[in-house]
């Protein structure tokens, strides 16, 4: 009975999957908040961010207005950290359901000179300002060739002619969702005990609670008048009217002169739910590129499914059928007349050259491919939302520690087999597992950081989360990969089936660079993601929003297959022509598909972000293109080779030679 019930669980959530798969549903990562009529509501403020540089900075980095109790930083998670978010308090409040207008907030001290340049560089730079109400960031909508488009955050300022003019008055619109009137309750639960959550408002009242369910901002910029804002302190009014119009600018920047700043709220009822409140930003545009991309990724899955199914059942099966009918007489005779891959059965398991290096990168493939199959799963079956920062970054830092017992196993159990059971020096090859991705990471990411501490930005990793950081490395992911490197020394290695001649057999000339052939199969698996490359390039570098990863989680799954297909016809193709040193061919077969992606990412820097300025944002962008395409190259790499290997035994394994 009780086995009964797992798989009726089992079914429901392979059901969900499935009907979710498209869209990646949205489920919250928080309960909402009620908030009552009069309540104050805080907007927070994240790094200003540029699409021209790609550098974050703290938004106090500029002279903006100070909230009076001090600039206080949010709670972050690692990846927030990592993601370069800062989130700090800000001087906005409003108050629930309470319409105010003309708020004067602050003025600045007089703009020093260099104050004044930053202010314009900026400008220059097209920064971005994010703020944020209830963890929604505000959203801008502009008019363009008739189309409504939408960002989030608003700009610092303007460039008008030769002139500098700063958005210094903001136009608050927040959309609130009217939740149950006082002395009703909700019921909230899925299992046997549910909890009651009593709404906002005294006993008696009939004062309903409401929540925010959607944020707008339109920045305007507005001349104040010096006299009437000699005498007013924050959140009083400003005593003549404030026309808020986007299509103008009237503050103008000037060194050794102020900078005013206000703003006004207005509070929307809305029909929209609690939990669709995201739905503006997750607008999934472009779904039929994405199906089309599926659709591309089959036929090349079908093209090369055909041909496998050529090599099994035409030629090895033929092959095999005829071999084993002969008597043993015919068999000797036969033996002598060899050709093809049945020649290098002696030389097919013979190690490969650096035994030791394929390990670590197939073991450290494994840990790489299974940390994004899972970290994709959870986002796609919608348990890592937006409404979370850095939710995703910190999930996939968790299971690729975690799953270094997986890759400790496969390194040493592939260390052990290629010298026929010798367990000899698997401690060694463990750590190396452990250390050789982390450790090219944590090179390419302290120069990027050197970079990034140079130029003040909050992308910069801090000096104590490096600390946490080499701790986690050390103190967990080394340990489980030495854990899994134990089990792997264990465990029966995989016995070959043929045994390997002592003399290495002599590879004949071949017509063609094997190594062009294995370069030229990236291509095909190439072929079958570089559709889904470009919202995710859009997404890590142009600011969108990516959360369609349903469709990811079916193009990484088709991409594996495309990858074991692609590496095993090639490994089969150099077998045929007698080359028998098939096992790092076919870990770049697959592995290749990293420089195809590389040459995307210049390809991308190039013709898609023209807008990117200086050298400093081009090495960060090149930086992390090179990170992404070392664990693309392993996670691919190791697919084709692990499939290759099983296809090899598989093939000798049905061969009776003495």
């Amino acid at each position: 009975m009780e086995s009964f019930h797992k798989l009726k669980i089992w079914a429901l959530l392979v059901f969900l999957a499935i009907f979710q798969l498209g869209h990646g549903f949205y489920l919250p990562g928080s309960y909402p908040h009620k908030y009552g009529v009069g309540d104050y509501l805080n907007v927070k403020v994240n790094s200003l961010t540029s699409i021209d540089t790609e550098m974050p900075f703290s938004y106090y980095s500029l002279p903006f207005c100070q909230p009076k109790e001090g600039i206080k930083d949010s709670a972050e998670n690692l990846g927030e950290l990592l993601m370069g978010d800062r989130i700090e308090n800000s001087p906005y409040r409003f108050k629930m359901y309470t319409n105010e207008t003309e708020l004067f907030l602050c003025q600045t001290k007089p703009l020093s000179g260099e104050e004044f340049k930053l202010l314009k560089k900026r400008i220059d730079e097209m920064y971005q300002v994010n703020v944020i109400l209830d963890n929604l960031p505000a959203i801008r909508y502009t008019k363009k060739d008739g189309f409504m488009m939408r960002w989030t955050g608003y700009p610092v300022g303007v460039k008008v002619q030769n002139g500098y003019y700063i958005f210094n008055h903001l136009k608050f619109t927040v959309l609130v969702h009217k939740y149950e009137e006082t002395n009703v309750a909700r019921v909230m639960g899925t299992g046997d005990a549910a909890e009651v959550i009593p709404t906002v408002g005294s006993e008696g009242s009939d004062t309903p609670g409401y929540m925010v369910v959607g944020f707008e901002v339109v920045p305007c910029s507005f001349q104040h008048n010096a006299d009437s804002v000699k005498k007013l302190n924050m959140y009083d009014k400003y005593p003549a009217r404030i026309n808020c119009d986007p299509g103008t600018v009237a503050m103008a920047i000037k060194e050794n002169e102020p900078l005013t700043f206000s703003y006004e709220v207005s509070f929307v009822e809305r029909d929209i739910k609690w939990p669709s409140r995201w739905d503006a930003y997750l607008k999934m545009e472009g779904a039929k590129v994405h199906w089309f991309s599926i659709l591309n990724s089959l036929m090349v899955i079908t093209f090369l499914a055909g041909i496998v199914l050529v090599i099994f059942l035409r030629t090895v099966r033929r092959d095999l059928t005829r071999y084993e009918e002969l008597d043993k007489e015919a068999q000797a005779q036969m033996n002598e007349e060899l050709s093809g891959w049945k020649l290098v059965v002696g030389d097919v398991f013979r190690a490969p050259t650096n035994p030791a290096l394929l390990c670590v990168m197939v073991g450290d493939g494994v840990q790489i491919l299974g940390m994004a199959l899972v970290t994709i799963l959870f986002a796609a079956l919608g348990f890592m939302s937006p409404a979370s920062r850095g939710t995703l970054v910190t999930g996939m830092l968790f299971f690729y520690m975690i799953l270094g017992i997986a890759a400790g196993y496969v390194a040493v159990r592939l260390w052990r087999t290629i010298f026929c059971g010798n367990h000899k020096g698997w401690v060694g090859v463990s750590w190396k597992v452990a250390c050789f991705f982390p450790g090219i990471a944590f090179v390419i990411l302290t120069t990027l950081n050197f970079l990034l501490w140079g130029s003040h930005s909050t992308g910069a990793i801090p000096f104590s989360l490096f600390v946490v950081l080499i701790l986690l490395w050390f103190c967990i992911s080394v340990p489980l990969t030495l854990v899994g490197g134990y089990f792997g020394a264990k465990a029966p290695h995989v016995e070959y089936p043929v045994r390997t001649n002592q003399i290495p057999r002599e590879i004949p000339p071949q017509k063609y660079p094997s190594w062009l052939l294995v370069l030229g199969a990236g291509t095909l698996p190439f072929g079958t993601l570089f559709i889904e490359l470009f919202f995710i390039m859009s997404s890590l570098w142009m600011g969108r929003v990516y959360y369609v990863f349903g469709f990811l989680l079916i193009v990484l799954l088709l991409l594996v297959v495309v990858c074991a297909e692609v590496s095993l016809v090639l490994t089969y193709m150099h077998l045929c022509v007698e080359d028998w040193r098939w096992w790092w061919k076919s870990f770049f077969a697959s592995g290749s598909v990293a420089i195809y992606i590389f040459l995307y990412s210049v390809n991308y820097l190039i013709f898609d972000l023209k807008s990117l300025s200086g050298p400093v944002s081009a090495t960060l962008y090149l930086g992390y293109s090179l990170f992404m395409v070392l664990a693309i190259m392993l996670a691919t790499g190791t697919v084709g080779f692990l499939s290759s290997f099983w296809f090899v035994h598989y093939l000798f394994s049905s061969v009776k030679l003495d």
